[in-house]
């Protein structure tokens, strides 16, 4: 599977994600077909996982990884899970302390602070960095970084972290190609990993460039999906993927087979640019829903 480097380690473009449809919302009992699931990704090459407290999956995760490494062999060492916070952000280091006990770990390999919209200051964002570089040093959390940070948040940050954050991870995908928070990312040697990559496919259908995604399927013999994802990947961009279906994630581990051209990549870039969507963390208080940055 293609890599990318984060925070000094390399890891696999595509992570299993433990979100949208496997979030638990508030419900303590342990999900087995989420574990099962988990170790069956596990098995086909899924070494990069991702969850975060507020889907209440890192229980299953901690139950998984004990199980592969039990009944396959499998070490935690190979592993590279990340994990988010989303309401403990001013006191991360209980928050992280919850997240590993939740777990069953002693450590993630990154840990995010999983959105900017509980901060009322520049200043709140400033301290909880400093929070977050002390967890690092402490060996809790391997790499430290970001999720749906704006270049205004991620600009407080720069100006006075002794550590760049390792990722920012966000919604992106033809129809938000976030072309400002890319390029101040890039700058700053900040990987990209992108959350609801098929979101043109799964809830904008109907726009600009379904016809050449599907031409494009057509051409490489492969799925929609992969196409959309082998444009992202192709750029150097890590990203989220979820199934409950063991053949659905199989089938992405097609995207690995293929590449588009650098001129089919450009289409996409440009059929996307012509319409807008955001499908996430829209509302009050959060993304407006023309917001592209």
């Amino acid at each position: 599977m293609p890599r990318i480097t984060i925070g000094g380690r390399s890891v696999p473009q595509l992570a299993f994600g433990m979100g949208t449809s496997w979030s638990k919302r508030g419900d303590p009992a342990l999900n087995r077909a989420l574990v099962d699931t988990i170790k069956s990704a596990i098995g086909i090459g899924f070494t990069h996982l991702d969850c975060a407290d507020a889907y209440g999956t890192e229980q299953e995760l901690g139950v998984a990884i004990k199980e592969v490494e039990a009944e396959k062999g499998i070490p935690r060492s190979d592993l590279f899970v990340t994990t988010k916070c989303m309401k403990g952000t001013h006191d991360l280091p209980a928050a992280l302390a919850a997240s590993l006990k939740a777990l069953q770990l002693d450590y993630v390999d990154l840990y995010l602070i999983h959105t900017p919209f509980n901060f009322k200051s520049a200043d709140e964002i400033s301290a909880a960095w400093v929070q977050m570089e002390q967890l690092q040093s402490q060996g809790l959390a391997r790499s430290i970084g970001v999720s749906n940070f704006r270049p205004k948040e991620l600009e407080v940050i720069l100006k006075t972290c002794k550590t760049v954050p390792a990722v920012n991870q966000i919604e992106r995908h033809p129809y938000l190609q976030r072309p400002l928070l890319t390029e101040l990312m890039n700058k700053h040697g900040i990987a990209t990993v992108a959350y609801g990559p098929l979101t043109s496919l799964r809830k904008a259908t109907g726009g600009p460039v379904d016809g050449y995604i599907a031409t494009l399927a057509a051409k490489y013999g492969v799925t929609e999906d992969n196409i959309l994802l082998r444009w992202q990947m192709d750029k150097g961009i890590a990203l989220v993927t979820t199934s409950s279906k063991p053949s659905r994630l199989e089938g992405y581990l097609q995207t690995t087979e293929f590449t588009l051209a650098p001129e089919e990549s450009a289409e996409i870039d440009r059929l996307g640019a012509q319409h807008h969507f955001r499908a996430y963390l829209v509302g009050p208080g959060k993304f407006t829903p023309e917001e592209q940055d």
